[in-house]
């Protein structure tokens, strides 16, 4: 067997000199590229929203509150900030979060993913004391069919006061129909 670059291809028996014509290959070349304009009209569309006041966020901060692709939304942190006790500013952001998914056509409901930060906590102890604070204001917002969710303890936020910061990921309609197979746990005592 030779050496040549064809050594080890197989010829083509339908063309003579193995390869469809030039024609040929040129004609599926055109019908790929033509195909192009149909795959990037499939695209997701992305889009932003700003809520009236918040505006200095993309313009000043460079960075979007809420941002949609397709019936994806991602909310940006927002920040349990402002006057009032603990379970105030808490609410007050949990209020914010349903304003920012609304604007994109989202709901609560449509909610799959939390990440809370918490300043508070300093070790598991203290985290699942503020949790005795936190939960009750999160299950009035969330519930039944609750979203993932992951609680950091970090040591500071960007706003001046903020005890917590959230930020959501929801998929638009995915509230409709929720399915949630997870067994009841069994009853204390048994």
């Amino acid at each position: 067997m030779g050496h040549g670059a064809s050594a080890g291809r197989r010829r083509d028996s339908r063309f003579p000199d193995g390869a469809p014509p030039m024609s040929l290959r040129l004609t599926c070349l055109l019908l790929s590229l033509a195909t192009l304009p149909a795959f990037a009209q499939d695209a997701p569309t992305r889009e932003h929203f700003a809520r009236a006041g918040h505006e200095a966020a993309y313009h000043d901060w460079h960075y979007t509150p809420v941002v949609k692709v397709g019936d994806m939304v991602i909310v940006s942190g927002i920040p349990a900030a402002g006057p009032g006790t603990y379970e105030e500013k808490v609410r007050r952001m949990f209020v914010a979060l349903g304003k920012e998914l609304e604007q994109a056509g989202a709901s609560y409901a449509d909610v799959v993913e939390l990440t809370t930060f918490h300043t508070g906590p300093t070790d598991p102890q203290s985290f699942q004391a503020e949790f005795a604070r936190f939960a009750p204001i999160h299950h009035a917002f969330f519930p039944t069919h609750y979203p993932a969710w992951s609680a950091v303890g970090t040591s500071a936020l960007l706003s001046p006061g903020a005890v917590v910061e959230m930020r959501a990921v929801a998929m638009i309609g995915s509230g409709r129909a929720p399915k949630a197979d997870i067994p009841k746990l069994p009853a204390a005592g048994h």
